[in-house]
């Protein structure tokens, strides 16, 4: 089963650091250690990092794992 991240992630354009970790899906710190490791794109606003839909459903896709039958 393919989860579909399209239906779970409310819609928005973009979403702070916080918001991200508000939803359950990756925590803070793990955020921005993935954003200055180049493997989650971001949009700088004011001092706050912002990741897009987008960026953020193609890192959950690019990183399931498929169970195994």
């Amino acid at each position: 089963m393919i989860t579909n991240y399209d239906n779970i992630i409310p819609q928005g354009v973009l979403f702070n650091l916080k918001q991200i970790e508000d939803m359950n899906l990756i925590k803070t710190d793990m955020s921005k250690k993935l954003i200055y490791a180049g493997e989650l794109e971001t949009v700088k606003i004011g001092k706050k990092l912002h990741v897009s839909r987008t960026e953020l459903i193609r890192y959950l896709n690019d990183n399931t794992i498929q169970k195994s039958a």
